[in-house]
């Protein structure tokens, strides 16, 4: 996949994402990844030269397991991730109940999950694989990201493009950075 090497390497370069990630692998989770924002930003703050050290208010994880898909095993991970690093805020879901949220068909992987997702550049994960290094899961690829590109993904493009707006006004993207574009 174009640009998965650019990164890994900023991954590996940020301690802080990376002890994350390896953090999250202890756990042994099905089809387990951190997702969204934590990749996303992490990708814009270098296409912006941003290098200051993350501020991850919180950090999604997600997992696929439709056996055990209730929501208060999903609140016991959060805790336990709790444990290991107390300064961040765990979201953990589980993806094989997600569509009920969501009102789609049922997912197959995490990784379809995140094709319904609102933004191209939202929908990408990372996970730490003992012995390969960094995994990604980017179903719409990286293009996006590595050209600013804020685009709807299907779902929304048509459905639901009031979300995408929102989004990008009420958590201040174009302020953090500027070189965003915007796309329909």
């Amino acid at each position: 996949m174009k640009h998965s090497q650019s990164l890994q390497a900023v991954i590996q370069n940020d301690p802080v994402r990376l002890k994350l990630l390896k953090a999250v692998s202890t756990l042994s989770l099905p089809d387990c990844w951190i997702a969204a924002g934590f990749v996303r930003n992490v990708i814009w703050d270098s296409m912006h030269g941003i290098n200051k050290p993350p501020h991850l208010s919180d950090v999604d994880v997600i997992w696929y397991d439709p056996v055990r898909n209730n929501e208060e095993l999903d609140r016991k991970i959060e805790r336990r991730l709790a444990a290991i690093d107390s300064t961040v805020d765990w979201s953990v879901k589980n993806q094989s109940r997600m569509h009920l949220t969501n009102g789609d068909l049922p997912y197959q992987s995490s990784t379809d999950a995140m094709r319904f997702w609102p933004e191209t550049a939202t929908a990408v994960g990372v996970r730490w694989l003992d012995g390969q290094g960094i995994d990604i899961a980017a179903p719409y690829g990286l293009e996006d990201h590595y050209q600013v590109i804020v685009r709807p993904t299907p779902r929304f493009k048509i459905d639901k493009r009031e979300v995408i707006e929102m989004r990008v006004k009420t958590k201040g993207w174009l302020s953090r950075w500027p070189q965003l574009r915007i796309e329909s």
